[in-house]
Formats: C-alpha cells, structure tokens, sequence
C-alpha cells in the first residue's frame, strides 16, 4: 500500500510539472516531442556550439516549440521518413526574440569571432546581415519555422547533405555547386517531403524550412523555450 501511494504522489507530481511547463507557451503551440516521438534533438543555441560559440539567450532547455499546426505537418515529414527507417534530427525551431537580439549585439562586437572557422571561414563577419545569413527579424520567432536534417534512424547517422548545419558560405545554397551528387540527392530528398506536407525552404539554407500556411505570419514571440 505505501508504495502504491509513493507511485500515486510520484506520478502526481510528473503531471502537474507537465501541465506547468505546458502552461509557459502559447496555447496554439506545442512541445514538437509531444507530437512527434521519435524526434531527434540537438538544438545548437541551447550549447556552445554554434556560430557565436557560447549558449544563446531565451534557451534555457535543449527542447523544441513549434506551433501545433507546424508539428503536425511536421509529424506527416516524419511518417513518410519512418516508413523508408529514417527520420528527422532538429537543430532548432521556435527562436524567442530575445535569442535574435543577442545576434545583433553580437553582430556589433566584430573582434568576436570564436567560432569563425567553423562556421563562416570565407565570410567577413560584417556580411552575415548583409548576406540574409542572420536577420533582425527570423521567421522562427514566428513559431512556424524549423532547421533540420534528415537521419537514419538505427544508426542516428546524419545525411552528407554537403556543408554542416549553420554553415554560412555558397555551400549551404539550394543552387551550390559545390557539393557532388550524392549531396544533392540527400537534399533533394528532404525538400521534396518538406515541400510535399505544405514547407517551403529557403534558398540560402538547406536546412531550413517554412510551414506555408503558419498561423502567426506577423507576430514575433518572445518567451523562453524552457
């Protein structure tokens, strides 16, 4: 009987810090985990390992927000994906406005580039803007946007798609030709299913797609992906 009534308080416990961490987003958005169950995580701004090279304001958890109506689109991607035992990994999704400033203030400080050989090694920092590498304004503070790739789903290997996620430089473009076939077959597949459940890509980023239809096409958000 004691035990039964720990596992009752334990699981009390599990809900209700599942409907308060629920309660700190949007009621139209959504935990993309909740959705998708199989989704594969490695949210680059929540670690040091991303083009300014240390944790980016308002990712307080390595987790991923999405408007419902974007995961559940998202949700068909992956089906389709499953179905061939592959799957999709996610590097970031929803961006609060406040991560979006620390690029600015960021942008400003152009003796600060850490992680320059990584990520824009034939690009002058004073050019991300300029270059559409980083904006102001992000479509993913609008809750309908998502960086990702495609994986196999035994080995959790990610696809050559020919340049690394983030990768600011002609070889991240949907038109390089800087990358051999088999690249562009890996990213010709991952458009082809984004765009077929209603995403369109960006020329500038293979990995980054719109949902067409995203609710918020005007607003940008900004409480914290905790």
């Amino acid at each position: 009987m004691k035990k039964l009534l720990i596992f009752v308080i334990l699981l009390t416990a599990h809900f209700s810090n599942a409907q308060s961490q629920k309660s700190n987003i949007p009621k139209d958005f959504t935990y993309l985990h909740d959705v998708i169950s199989n989704i594969e995580y490695d949210i680059r701004y929540y670690s040091s390992h991303n083009f300014i090279g240390r944790p980016i304001d308002g990712y307080e958890r390595p987790t991923a927000i999405l408007s419902i109506r974007a995961a559940q689109a998202l949700a068909k991607v992956q089906q389709e994906l499953n179905a061939r035992d592959l799957g999709l990994k996610i590097f970031d999704a929803y961006r609060p406005q406040r991560a979006v400033n620390h690029f600015i203030r960021w942008a400003k400080i152009v003796h600060d580039t850490t992680a320059k050989r990584e990520f824009y090694p034939t690009v002058d920092k004073k050019d991300l803007f300029n270059k559409g590498y980083i904006a102001t304004r992000s479509g993913h503070s609008r809750g309908s946007t998502v960086d990702l790739t495609i994986i196999d789903l035994k080995t959790k290997k990610e696809f050559d798609m020919g340049s690394p996620f983030d990768f600011f430089g002609e070889q991240s473009h949907h038109n390089s030709v800087q990358i051999d076939d088999e690249q562009k077959k890996n990213r010709k597949l991952l458009k082809s299913v984004m765009e077929k459940h209603g995403f369109r890509s960006y020329s500038e980023e293979w990995w980054h797609y719109t949902l067409n239809n995203e609710p918020y096409k005007n607003t940008y958000f900004d409480f914290p992906v905790q």
